[in-house]
């Protein structure tokens, strides 16, 4: 095991922004590969075994580019940059970061934040119906949503339609005060956020009121045509089969689809199938239709909500591996009991 110690150059005005707030990123670097690393006057030192150290490097120049085009590290990026490193997959970072969709009102570049992120995207842009799979917290809605809004700006598209199933999570619509439109809003408010934080509230409100921005349940969809739009069906698994089917031959000519969904967030009745599910099934080999799978490596929300998602994810396996297991044992046991007699 050969210790080594090399010594990298990073400019004064990137290490604020690449080491983190009292070098916390620098540490967790440090914790996951078992180096030191040392600052002294913008020469950093990294000593450990002679692998890792340039694993370590690798991960660095990653993050310093990222810097250097303007990103404003967070500490996801150093997480999913370790990952990448992990895995030995070098300068995929700086690829997924150039990938500019549009920019906030507050003028923040939207971008994809890890490959599954990156391929999503992509997806998108290269295929008439995409449905986005995955966790909380993988940027399913809020990039379709950066997607709609490019192409509405771009005129690619005359008009964005967002939809949801205003499905109730235990609680049901008839115990809410006011009307319909006030009932409902609270399943949508979701896709209201998005648009205000990415196209502005006026800007949202001045569409709307002209009829090119529609936010409305997805049973509003029945009955109609939609050409020359964007449409967004988001919390995709809440649909029934039937749903789904009237959802997808609404779509006619010069539109984009994209259907987000989390098949482990159901709030369907107990034994009802999810369209979601279904469409998977019967769809899978059609082209021009792409099925983009997002998992917890790609959740780019706090960096507790990816230890969350990856604990569920470990607990339902086992459950599920469980159930597997106790189901076989009763057969064996019935077939073992009519054998008897």
């Amino acid at each position: 095991m050969d210790i080594v110690t090399i010594e990298m150059e990073i400019p004064a005005e990137e290490q604020r922004n690449l080491f983190g707030m009292q070098d916390h990123y620098i540490k967790n670097i440090e914790s996951e590969y078992q180096v030191d690393i040392i600052n002294r006057g913008g020469t950093v030192k990294i000593k450990g075994e002679e692998s890792k150290v340039h694993r370590v490097e690798n991960i660095i120049n990653q993050l310093l580019s990222l810097a250097q085009n303007g990103t404003e590290i967070e500490e996801q990026n150093v997480n999913y940059a370790i990952s990448l490193g992990a895995e030995e997959k070098e300068g995929l970072l700086s690829e997924i970061d150039s990938d500019c969709i549009c920019h906030t009102i507050n003028g923040k570049p939207v971008k994809p934040k890890t490959l599954g992120q990156k391929k999503y995207v992509d997806a998108i842009r290269n295929n008439m119906i995409v449905f986005g799979l995955g966790p909380a917290g993988t940027g399913k809605t809020y990039l379709a949503m950066a997607m709609a809004i490019t192409a509405f700006k771009r005129e690619e598209v005359g008009r964005i339609i967002l939809t949801r199933p205003a499905i109730e999570a235990g609680e049901k619509l008839g115990f809410l005060p006011g009307d319909l439109q006030s009932k409902v809003d609270p399943y949508l408010r979701p896709l209201y956020d998005a648009l205000y934080q990415i196209m502005g509230a006026e800007a949202f409100t001045k569409n709307m009121e002209k009829g090119l921005i529609e936010v409305a349940p997805l049973a509003y969809m029945r009955g109609r045509t939609l050409d020359n739009a964007y449409i967004i069906l988001d919390e995709a698994q809440n649909t029934t089969p039937a749903q789904m089917k009237m959802f997808l031959t609404r779509i006619g000519f010069g539109s984009k689809v994209v259907v987000t969904g989390d098949a482990s967030q159901k709030d369907l009745a107990p034994d009802t199938k999810s369209g979601l599910d279904v469409a998977g099934k019967v769809l899978k080999d059609i082209d021009d239709i792409a099925f983009c799978e997002l998992t917890s490596k790609d959740v780019v929300r706090h960096p507790l909500v990816q230890k969350i998602v990856k604990a569920y994810e470990v607990y339902e396996a086992k459950e599920e591996r469980n159930k597997q297991y106790n189901g076989n044992r009763s057969s064996r046991n019935r077939k073992n009991i009519s054998k008897r007699n």
